[in-house]
Parts: structure tokens; C-alpha cells; sequence
């Protein structure tokens, strides 16, 4: 998909630990069109390591975004050219995320009362790749909390090029609070983001935060760009099943256990390259919740995904909790056993 026709209706929120590639690849099969963000990847890590380790991706993540925490705008050109180089389609700045270790680096959400120098990271990254360069932030951070205050930081970034601003609607406290309780204490604040769009019409803004159901998220496409949802998606994924037909007009939406079939080659070509196998149905714990079967599909990968020589055996055992909803697998032919959650 080229960078240019990038359709951010409905985004995938970049979640440290858990929006990993093999995440990725399985959110794939659940939606085709909404665009994915990686993990938050420093400029250190990038510049300092083994950039293939943070950086390789499965050509099925596509749309994928590369998020970058850094300051240093020599450093986040640097890394928007590997952005580029890895054919990511989008390069995101982290101006978001109040966690000690990334206001020890000097970046994330403290970015947020530094408006020049996120524009000057923003022109850098610009000048050193094509693809489209966006930042997601906050409403603003401590006492740096009036409205005036993120149009100042909105109206600065966007002269130096940006277009596109993924809006986390709620402020950030610095200290005093764990990252969990920034993203649940501060109040949310919908009314400026939808605010800051009429202010800035000829910007994108994708609002962010506290958007757990789909029904919902359509209704702020009243007033913004785009929706990006985060936890709800990792924690209960069948919802990411209704995405396309709700915000890309496709005919029909996915099917949960389908997605999950079609996932199967993906783990099986991994545990060949010798990736653990709880490190990928890690993240399909969720995707039955609330059905038949589901507690013991969750409890026998829990218990048994992480041991040495774990493999699809583990996962397909764990599907005939299921039932016979999963007819059938190339490689492994499902059972119909039913057992009901409990």
C-alpha cells in the first residue's frame, strides 16, 4: 500500500510489550485495512543495536507505522530513513507516553512543553524520508493543560510539516502517577480534539482514548479523522472483526475462528525460525471471550505454550475446547469436541 493513500478511519494503537510483530501479523487476520503501529522503538536502540531486531516486519502488517521515541533530530532522521529503507508506511513521533524511563531520555509525553523541538525533529525526519511523518500526544501534560496550550503545540509542529496528529484525549501527569493510571485517571477530553478539528481543517486528526467499542468509535467520525483504539483491541480481539465492514465499506466482516486458522501458518513458519510459541498465542488469549470453550482455551495455552518443545499441537489441543466451529487445517485437522465455559 503506498504511504500516500494511507486510510487512518480506524488505527491500532502502538502498546509497549504488546503490540509486537507477531501481534501484528495476527491482527491481520482480523482486519485488513486498519492501520497498525508498532511498539514504541527508541532512537538508541535503532542507532546503538541490531536495527533488524526492532525493525523487521512481516510484508502482511501492511499498513504498519514505525513509532520512534527520541528527541535528538539528527537521531529521528536517521531512524525515519530505516523506517523507510524497511518499508514501514508511516513514521509516528512519541509525544505521548509519561513513563520514567522515557522522560529520563528526554522524550515522550515531556515533548509536549518543548513545541520547537518536536518541530525541529519532525522537519528533520521530513527532510530524510518520504513517508508521511505524524505525532501522537496528549492533550496536554501538568498544569500545561488549556486549550490554548495544544493549539500551541499543534500549530507549531504543523509548520514545520506535520499533517497528521493522533490525539491520546486525556492530559499527562509527569509524576505522581503510573503510565496505567495516565491512561485512566485524567479525565477524557473529547470535546478538544473534536475542537482542535475544526480549528485545524486542513490537519488530520485521529482521536484516541477510552474508545472500546466500534459503535463507538464511528460516532467520533462526526467530528475527526480517525479512530485509533488500544487496549479493548488487545484484550477482547473479536472486535477488531467488525472493523472493515464498519470503516472500509467491505462486504462482510471476519470470522474469529477463521482469523485464527489463518494465523496457523504464520505460528507454524515462526516455530520453524525458533520463536517460542507462547510468544505469539500470547496474544490470542482474548480472541474467544465470552463463548463456549473460551476459559479453557485461555487456561490450556497459559499453562502450556511456554514449555520447551511447545507446538501447534499445544494450540490445536487448546482449540478443541472450542468445539467444532474450526472444521479443518491443512496441517491440522480440529476435533468437535464441546466443552462450555464455565
Amino acid at each position: 500500500m503506498s504511504s500516500a493513500n494511507l486510510n487512518r478511519r480506524f488505527c491500532i494503537a502502538p502498546m509497549m510489550d504488546w503490540s509486537d510483530r507477531h501481534c501484528r501479523v495476527f491482527w491481520r487476520q482480523l482486519t485488513r485495512q486498519a492501520v497498525l503501529y508498532t511498539e514504541m522503538v527508541t532512537t538508541g536502540a535503532l542507532l546503538h543495536a541490531e536495527p533488524a531486531r526492532f525493525l523487521d516486519f512481516d510484508d502482511s502488517e501492511h499498513p504498519v507505522a514505525l513509532q520512534l521515541g527520541g528527541s535528538n533530530p539528527a537521531d529521528l532522521a536517521r531512524c525515519a530513513a530505516m523506517a523507510e529503507q524497511w518499508r514501514y508506511d508511516e513514521v509516528n513521533l512519541n509525544c505521548g507516553c509519561p513513563s520514567d524511563r522515557v522522560q529520563n531520555g528526554s522524550f515522550g509525553a515531556c515533548l509536549m512543553g518543548e513545541a520547537a523541538l518536536v518541530a525541529d525533529g519532525v522537519k528533520a525526519m521530513r527532510d530524510a524520508t518520504s513517508l508521511p511523518v505524524t505525532v501522537k500526544h496528549r492533550t496536554g501534560i501538568d498544569n500545561l493543560d488549556s486549550y490554548e496550550f495544544l493549539v500551541d503545540f499543534v500549530g507549531t509542529v504543523a509548520e514545520a510539516g506535520c499533517e497528521v496528529f493522533i490525539v491520546h484525549a486525556r492530559k499527562a501527569w509527569l509524576s505522581g502517577l503510573s503510565p496505567k493510571q495516565n491512561r485512566e485517571i485524567p479525565p477524557l477530553e473529547y470535546d478538544k480534539v473534536y475542537r482542535l478539528k475544526r480549528d485545524f481543517p486542513q490537519l488530520e486528526i485521529i482521536i484516541n482514548g477510552g474508545i472500546s467499542e466500534l459503535g463507538a468509535a464511528s460516532e467520533h467520525l462526526n467530528y475527526v479523522d480517525g479512530v485509533m483504539m488500544g487496549r479493548s483491541a488487545y484484550q477482547s480481539p473479536a472486535i477488531l472483526c467488525g472493523v472493515d465492514r464498519q470503516f472500509y465499506s467491505a462486504a462482510d466482516s471476519c470470522d474469529p475462528y477463521a482469523a485464527l486458522e489463518n494465523f496457523f501458518p504464520y505460528i507454524e513458519s515462526q516455530l520453524g525460525k525458533g520463536t517460542k510459541l507462547n510468544h505469539m498465542t500470547r496474544h490470542i488469549l482474548g480472541l474467544f471471550n465470552g463463548r463456549p470453550g473460551a476459559k479453557q482455551f485461555r487456561r490450556h495455552l497459559s499453562e502450556n505454550a511456554y514449555k520447551p518443545g511447545a507446538d501447534l499441537n499445544v494450540l490445536q489441543d487448546a482449540v478443541n475446547f472450542l468445539g467444532n466451529a474450526l472444521n479443518k487445517h491443512q496441517h491440522l485437522p480440529l476435533h468437535s469436541e464441546t466443552l462450555q465455559e464455565n
